[in-house]
């Protein structure tokens, strides 16, 4: 497609509010436009490197085994006084009443989708000989981030893939949970980028097992641990001192 068809309103000058490189790249090429504190609109050319990264990811979920789905990103708040999450998220979970004719309903805007999920599974799974199973879903999810910033790195609305897998056994889920780990490994080097894969807190997601994938950087937030000798890589919350075995 040809330039003067399509829509890129680069910028000259570096916006104020830029804090960090890429934040600044990505408005004077005319990738992205902020609408508000927390939320962005994507502009072709920005949409475009979106949908080559959702490709990359689509192909290596199917390669593990997990089928694509699509939930609902407007949720009943029921689901998540049910699992205690409501209490849990505090603050970050965007909820709301609505009016529908006579009676008010109150609602919530997903910030992930474990209670739509294992509604959904157990509502309409009909035999153990389903199990595992693995689903997953590329959606918009929803935070009330108390203090947005570094343009599209953290925002209050941003596009996630999230899986989640069902079994008869810890081994099963195990399996599984290796499959993904090995997925996202695959993920980050197709993209290019320089990562390690750190133990981590679950927090209000809940999970005995938890990895982040940081790629280091001087504007990161989050700080790790982590022994180039032994490979030991957690996050500060996670990170434990003491004598390690070299592998």
């Amino acid at each position: 497609m040809r330039w003067s068809k399509t829509f890129i309103p680069t910028m000259k000058e570096i916006p104020s509010d830029a804090e960090i490189p890429s934040h600044q790249l990505m408005l004077r090429a005319g990738l992205i436009r902020q609408l508000m504190a927390g939320a962005y609109t994507y502009l072709p050319l920005g949409w475009r490197a979106v949908r080559k990264a959702e490709a990359i990811v689509r192909q290596e979920m199917d390669r593990a085994g997990a089928i694509e789905l699509f939930m609902p990103a407007l949720q009943p708040i029921d689901l998540f006084e049910k699992t205690g999450r409501k209490e849990a998220f505090g603050n970050v979970l965007i909820n709301f009443m609505i009016q529908r004719g006579d009676r008010k309903v109150h609602l919530a805007l997903g910030p992930t989708h474990e209670e739509v999920v294992t509604d959904l599974i157990g509502r309409h799974l009909n035999s153990y000989r389903q199990l595992p199973l693995c689903v997953y879903q590329i959606q918009t999810k929803f935070r009330n981030e108390e203090r947005p910033r570094f343009g599209v790195l953290r925002t209050s609305e941003f596009l996630m893939k999230d899986a989640y897998s069902f079994g008869t056994s810890l081994e099963q889920l195990n399996a599984v949970y290796d499959q993904m780990y090995q997925a996202y490994c695959r993920i980050f080097a197709r993209c290019g980028l320089t990562y390690l894969a750190v133990e981590a807190e679950s927090g209000p997601i809940g999970g005995d097992a938890s990895h982040e994938f940081m790629v280091p950087a001087s504007n990161g937030e989050d700080r790790i641990a982590h022994c180039p000798q032994c490979h030991y890589a957690a996050n500060l919350e996670r990170a434990e001192t003491g004598r390690r075995r070299h592998q």
